[in-house]
């Protein structure tokens, strides 16, 4: 796994079936990037909820979520209209798992749940692993943009 003080690997992925996101683009804010394991599981349903509610929280240290599965573009969408969620769900669908291999996040065909806050320069300011059924919380995240701040 990346660990802070490292650079976060550039990358575009889409976000819906017609838009792509690309992190570069993203410089000049600071970005926590979410991997989860699945779209419609327990955990990760309640963990993409509780961020969707923290966004005001984020955007206060002018942070962008992003999160990122191996599910596709389709399964997002559906998956975000239907839990309400007002971030992007980007698709590390293919190749599968690409970028989450990037980020050393990648294991028996899921990404695993791992949490990133980068800084609007690009480099990893904080990460974590979190055990694959359990709800990492946003704590950690907060944490690390404060001391961004």
């Amino acid at each position: 796994m990346l660990q802070k003080g490292e650079k976060a690997p550039d990358f575009t992925l889409p976000s819906t079936p017609e838009k792509s996101i690309t992190l570069a683009d993203l410089r000049g804010k600071n970005v926590i990037l979410a991997f989860y394991p699945a779209d419609w599981s327990p955990v990760c349903s309640d963990q993409m909820s509780l961020y969707n509610e923290m966004l005001k929280y984020f955007e206060r240290y002018n942070a962008v979520l992003l999160g990122v599965s191996v599910d596709g573009a389709w399964c997002h969408q559906a998956f975000a209209k239907a839990r309400q969620l007002h971030f992007d769900l980007l698709a590390d669908f293919e190749p599968k798992g690409a970028v989450s291999r990037l980020y050393d996040v990648y294991a028996e065909g899921v990404s695993q749940r791992a949490l990133f806050v980068i800084d609007a320069e690009g480099i990893i300011r904080w990460s974590y692993l979190s055990p694959i059924g359990q709800n990492p919380g946003a704590d950690g995240i907060l944490d690390a943009l404060e001391k961004i701040k």
